[in-house]
């Protein structure tokens, strides 16, 4: 039986893995497919692909959108991008200015809180591509203010936490709008970060296609849930592992993954959506 890990980052975002060594990990972790969502980036598409061609791997090229709704950060995946698109990838650049903006606003957050943390102990984490919070997690780590990114996430820079800033300015919406004209499925990943199943209607009015219902960090019951209200609004179904490599150890490529079957009806959706 095939099996797929559609959620992997690599460090063109704020995974540590070159995607060729995600690719080889692929193959060793015995995955048919797997798809490459850099946080809000195509960058690493080619390679990964180029990479996945030779170890006989399926590469789906993917995207994960940072978007806002009902002041919540929304993360939308992409399914079967074509990474040259040129509306996606002019809004991808603003989104990656936005975070540049993010992390200096962030900074004197924590400032505020007392942590004196150097831009660059940040910014030389991402050093490829997209920077995000874990990089500053990690920094955080680094420089010893916590002992691990979870507690960065749980105590400083997470969700409603004091060092949070929501700043993406971009609506579900037109997330949706991008990834379908760049001939993509969107799908919202890991529901459970919302922290308000209400707020799913809303987003697949927004045109969201399928729900991430196989992530590490959902519970069964969570899972159950996810699957109920994708069957009742006939959405796709998809999953993966979100794996960062060193930066997030706990999920490591293909712990989670989806049959094969799952990916088949992704490639006939797209083929209505083109």
């Amino acid at each position: 039986m095939k099996f797929a890990d559609l959620h992997t980052h690599t460090l063109f975002s704020d995974g540590t893995y070159t995607p060729e060594a995600l690719v080889e990990k692929a193959g060793k972790a015995g995955l048919s497919c797997i798809s490459v969502a850099d946080h809000d980036t195509a960058a690493g598409i080619g390679r990964a692909m180029a990479a996945a061609e030779g170890a006989g791997i399926e590469l789906i090229p993917g995207i994960e959108m940072t978007a806002e709704y009902c002041g919540r950060e929304v993360h939308m995946l992409g399914y079967f991008i074509d990474s040259r698109n040129k509306a996606l990838n002019e809004n991808l650049t603003l989104l990656r200015e936005r975070r540049v903006e993010r992390i200096y606003k962030m900074l004197e957050k924590l400032k505020g809180m007392g942590i004196k943390l150097k831009a660059e102990a940040i910014f030389d984490l991402a050093v490829y591509g997209t920077i995000g919070r874990l990089h500053v997690a990690r920094a955080l780590v680094s420089q010893g203010f916590v002992s691990s990114t979870s507690e960065a996430f749980n105590r400083i820079i997470g969700d409603d936490c004091p060092a949070y800033v929501l700043g993406f300015k971009l609506l579900p919406q037109e997330a949706v709008k991008l990834i379908r004209g760049a001939g993509g499925i969107p799908v919202l990943a890991h529901p459970f970060t919302l922290r308000d199943d209400s707020l799913i209607g809303g987003l697949i009015k927004c045109g969201v296609m399928g729900l991430e219902v196989y992530y590490p960090e959902h519970t069964c019951a969570q899972r159950d849930k996810y699957i109920k209200i994708a069957q009742q609004n006939n959405l796709l179904l998809t999953g993966g592992s979100d794996f960062h490599g060193d930066a997030k150890p706990k999920s490591e490529l293909g712990s989670c993954k989806i049959p094969y079957d799952l990916v088949e009806k992704l490639k006939t959706a797209r083929g209505s959506n083109l």
